[in-house]
């Protein structure tokens, strides 16, 4: 009896190892058993449960895209997540990187937070914000148990400033002169009494408030084109297209003593998207190749499909594009003659329409250009469903004179 009883305890102070709180002493040595065996199986399914819970905690912690590392008091790394592990290969731009996270885990586990941006020049280019802080077990007051850092990628960040601060700039240069000039012509107006001279200031009056609009108009319509997620998916006859942004441009055309000169696409070449937003983005290249085009010039317009894209060409006789500034037309108010866009009275706006149009409609907008040769704009675009007509194109057809 006495070595059941004596069993039995040990049992019991086996089984209280296993428990968070206090147990009762077991009324037989059976029970006793009984007890330790549920006991040891809660352990180790707490156990099992805890492991799970740190590996989903890890793996969310993989997946986050902020660089993510954790180091013990002595500032020894002991956890980075996938994003921050990129930061320790040994490259040199990577390396800097690595040197600012020791130097800031250092000072944290020794208690004082910290913060650095670093800007590495690439390729690519980027921004990143690290901030250290210390934690703590048990007070904030306590020494710290450990190091916890964060890498945040800023880069994209400072661009949308960047882009930012120079849209508010720009159109506040555009709104400004028109503005200002017509200021001044109201106020030479009002003290004016020749007829001839009047008429003159109210005509010039009237070029700038239709320069205003212009720009009021185009920044509205990048507005609604930037805010539509996806436009309509309507089956688009290219010919409608063309000639819809023909007819929008041939006012400007005649003015400027340019030609348009259409290569009539078969009826059948379709692409698939919204109709206005379309036509919007072949009218703005049209409207962009007669402000850069001289007195006799042709702008010619064509389409060709290879059954999954359709192509559309819009050709200009003008003054080119230096190399220098093909890969920055599409920006906004970004203008390669600023003296000629004064003088047409071009907003800035148009070719980052089409590169908008083109991005909804998941296609694509390239120019070729060279200086004092002209440019040629391409549109790239989804081909609607049927068959396409392999024919030549039509002989081309003067649109306007």
């Amino acid at each position: 009896m006495l070595r059941a009883a004596s069993l039995r305890r040990r049992l019991d102070d086996l089984r209280a190892r296993f428990e968070p709180e206090p147990v009762a002493p077991s009324a037989s040595l059976g029970e006793s058993v009984d007890r330790l065996g549920a006991a040891v199986e809660r352990h180790f399914a707490l156990q099992l449960g805890t492991q799970q819970t740190a590996d989903r905690l890890l793996h969310a912690l993989d997946v986050v895209p902020q660089g993510i590392v954790l180091a013990d008091r002595s500032a020894q790394i002991v956890f980075r997540n996938r994003a921050a592990s990129e930061f320790f290969t040994g490259r040199h731009s990577e390396a800097l990187v690595e040197s600012a996270i020791s130097e800031l885990i250092a000072a944290a586990a020794g208690g004082e937070a910290g913060t650095q941006t670093l800007e590495l020049y690439g390729p690519p280019r980027r921004a990143l914000q690290l901030r250290a802080v210390p934690l703590h077990e048990d007070a904030p007051d306590a020494e710290p148990a450990g190091a916890f850092l964060v890498v945040d990628d800023v880069s994209e960040r400072q661009r949308l400033d960047a882009v930012r601060r120079d849209f508010v700039a720009n159109i506040s240069h555009e709104l400004k002169t028109p503005v200002g000039a017509l200021g001044v012509l109201a106020e030479t107006l009002a003290g004016e009494h020749d007829p001839e001279v009047i008429a003159r200031l109210a005509e010039r009056m009237q070029q700038e408030a239709f320069r205003v609009a212009r720009t009021i108009d185009d920044l509205l319509q990048l507005s609604q084109i930037e805010a539509r997620e996806l436009p309509t998916r309507d089956v688009v006859p290219v010919h409608l297209v063309l000639a819809e942004a023909v007819d929008r441009t041939r006012a400007a055309a005649e003015l400027q003593g340019v030609s348009l000169v259409v290569h009539e696409p078969s009826p059948r070449l379709t692409v698939v998207g919204d109709r206005r937003q379309l036509v919007s983005a072949l009218a703005n290249l049209c409207d962009n190749a007669v402000k850069y085009s001289d007195r006799g010039d042709e702008v010619s317009l064509a389409a060709r499909s290879d059954g999954s894209w359709v192509e559309v060409d819009v050709a200009d006789e003008g003054i080119g594009i230096p190399g220098t500034d093909l890969e920055r037309v599409f920006e906004r108010f970004y203008r390669v003659d600023r003296a000629r866009s004064r003088d047409t009275g071009g907003t800035g706006l148009g070719l980052a329409i089409v590169r908008h149009v083109v991005q909804n409609h998941e296609g694509s907008v390239t120019v070729r250009s060279r200086e004092g040769e002209g440019s040629t704009f391409t549109l790239r675009l989804p081909a609607g469903p049927g068959p396409v007509a392999v024919s030549p194109p039509a002989p081309p057809r003067k649109a306007a004179g």
